[in-house]
């Protein structure tokens, strides 16, 4: 309701200076009251597009005027004979067959305001649930996309269809054995219904539980006299006894002196089980000081990411899986949530036994759980638009964090949220090493940091599927669509052979993904490089990278130890750890340069490959 009080103190000030302002959003569309029936078609297509994506508002009372600077807002108010048209609103939307339903649940009552010398209507519009979605207005589906209302394209339809016939066997509405409407709790009911009536009051306060029976079944709390699985996690009473494992969060931190809060399990309804589930995580991650603003805390991962990681694991589980969700906390290195279910088949790109192995997850914004969904919608636990992957990869793809991935077990799916950066040093070295190779594909250009990040994405979800783990996918639909395509046409990425048009996937350019250089390396110092210890081969490795495909091209025996060490994950070790390892590193450089096996040119800091090995060396 402020919303609408602000907009509406906002139009009365425009409309008194005879000025315009863009105040139309996703969710707010501001007309004129159409003048006979016909004129109420636009206003329907507008209602079907927030019924279709995320619900809206509709002020009906004021026009639009003039164009450029003489555009204004002008008032109309509201018409009586309007009021007919509006109560035949409910029941003007079928669905695909044609089939009208009824959809008065959806339509909070329209308010008549005050305004200036008359009134304007607001009518609200809430968002259908995920397994009611899509309704169709004379043969056309539409979503609202910013401030206009799109037709929805056949693929998009025909995926929801398919959906909604998975979703009537959701398993959040099976039947809880033996639980009847006496064991749920009145009072975690009645708070629902107040989260429910925000902004606008649509349900009353029950004063006992029998005169909830029609909600309760209505909500799909109950059914045929038993209470669901949905009802049992919102408002049952005692629900670790009723749901078992289905009610637990367990939570573990795997370090070795995390002594206070090293274990604990949770047992609630699903509301409190999100809640404290986010302050488990939130008191046993690192946090730092960041130099900003005075030194504030700075969390190890995003607050809004744990939220939104630990919601969606409970809106998505499997509940006909009697076990438990677990979060596991290892500090400085990552989080991992393990949860009873597992994709979709669809939604899995996977090529295991590939040249280029793939496992790719496809972002989806349909709940596993729809009425569950809407339930969370209501306590704004739960988004939609797929927004757990989204913010999985934006934030990863903002350097926030390092890329997330899945592991998939027999009746559970595992999400690592890693801690620290997708661009980190070991992509710097690695991207330093090959910046001539990358620059000549750029025409002279270097990358840009958001190509930095691209490419760094796509090499190691790359890395992560070769060791049988999951990741999301990335693709032009994204805010990163220029620096795909100008990737793409510099030929540093490439379409995977198993691409389709509707889900293009891209993979790093073959020379970046070069593991070694042994084959070359053995080829020009014949049988006796074999006889090397390893690391003399790994600095071998390093130089002939940095001879043939950076600018600087000699590499010193530090820049190859620092490519080393993070190419070798030792990146946590410390500077300790690092001087140690230098030293062997410039042991083996001083070795190799003895067996004539590197070349440092006269005047030079770096070392070279020596070519004319085996001329040298024939006996």
């Amino acid at each position: 309701m402020q919303v609408i009080i602000q907009t509406l103190q906002k139009l009365q000030a425009l409309i008194q200076l005879g000025r315009f302002e863009e105040l139309e959003t996703e969710g707010l569309e501001i007309k004129p009251v159409p003048a006979s029936g016909g004129d109420w078609l636009e206003r329907h297509k507008s209602i079907n597009a927030f019924l279709n994506t995320r619900g809206g508002i509709l002020i009906l009372g004021i026009r639009e005027e003039g164009t450029g600077t003489g555009r204004r807002y002008v008032f109309q108010g509201w018409k009586d004979h309007a009021e007919p048209n509006f109560k035949e609103i409910p029941n003007l939307f079928t669905d695909r067959k044609g089939t009208i339903q009824h959809l008065s649940d959806c339509f909070p009552p329209m308010q008549l305001i005050p305004f200036m010398d008359g009134k304007i209507a607001v009518i609200y519009v809430d968002e259908l649930a995920a397994d009611r979605r899509f309704v169709f207005l004379k043969g056309n589906a539409y979503k609202r996309i910013l401030t206009g209302d799109h037709r929805i394209s056949p693929a998009d339809i025909d995926a929801q269809e398919e959906f909604k016939e998975e979703a009537v066997h959701a398993r959040e509405l099976q039947p809880v054995v033996g639980m009847t409407s006496e064991d749920l709790d009145l009072s975690k009911l009645n708070q629902f219904i107040y989260h429910l009536n925000q902004p606008v009051e649509v349900e009353t306060l029950k004063p006992d539980l029998a005169s909830a029976l029609a909600f309760l079944q209505r909500r799909s709390f109950l059914r045929d006299g038993q209470v669901s699985v949905l009802g049992a996690l919102v408002c049952g009473k005692h629900p670790g006894d009723r749901l078992g494992f289905r009610s637990h969060v367990h939570g573990y931190v795997d370090a070795p002196h995390q002594i206070a809060q090293d274990k604990q399990d949770f047992v609630d309804n699903v509301i409190p089980l999100m809640e404290s589930s986010l302050g488990y995580l939130l008191r046993n991650i690192q946090v730092g000081i960041s130099p900003e603003h005075g030194g504030t805390s700075q969390p190890e991962y995003p607050e809004t990411l744990l939220r939104e990681t630990v919601n969606n694991a409970l809106a998505h589980r499997d509940y006909s899986i009697n076990k438990q969700i677990t979060i596991s906390i290892k500090p400085g290195n990552h989080i991992a949530i393990k949860n009873p279910g597992t994709f979709r088949r669809r939604l899995i790109i996977e090529a295991a036994d590939d040249a280029i192995p793939l496992r790719r997850l496809l972002p989806e914004a349909k709940p596993r759980n729809p009425k569950l969904a809407d339930v969370l919608r209501v306590y704004r636990k739960w988004e939609g638009k797929g927004i757990g992957m989204a913010t999985l990869v934006n934030l990863c793809l903002e350097n926030r964090i390092d890329l997330p991935y899945y592991r998939m077990f027999t009746e559970e799916v595992c999400l690592y949220v890693c801690a620290g950066k997708l661009l980190d040093d070991k992509m710097e070295r690695l991207f330093q090493s090959y910046d001539r190779f990358i620059e000549d594909r750029l025409m002279g250009n270097p990358l840009t940091e958001e190509q930095k990040r691209v490419l760094a994405y796509l090499i190691k979800s790359e890395w992560a599927n070769e060791n049988v783990s999951y990741t999301i996918l990335l693709t032009p639909d994204n805010n990163h669509y220029a620096a795909l395509r100008l990737l793409e046409k510099a030929e540093l990425i490439r379409k995977h052979p198993l691409s389709t048009a509707i889900y293009p996937v891209y993979v790093a350019d073959r020379q970046l993904m070069t593991k070694t250089y042994l084959p070359a390396l053995r080829q020009l110092f014949g049988p006796g490089f074999d006889t090397l210890d390893l690391l003399s081969k790994q600095s071998l490795e390093v130089v002939y990278r940095f001879n043939h495909y950076s600018k600087i091209r000699l590499v010193s025996a530090k820049q190859a130890s620092f490519s080393l060490f993070y190419e070798l994950d030792r990146s946590l070790s410390g500077i300790k750890q690092f001087d140690t390892f230098y030293r062997k590193v410039r042991n083996a450089f001083n070795r190799l340069e003895a067996g004539g096996y590197l070349l440092k040119p006269a005047g030079a800091k770096g070392y070279e490959i020596r070519t004319d090995f085996l001329s040298r060396n024939l006996i």
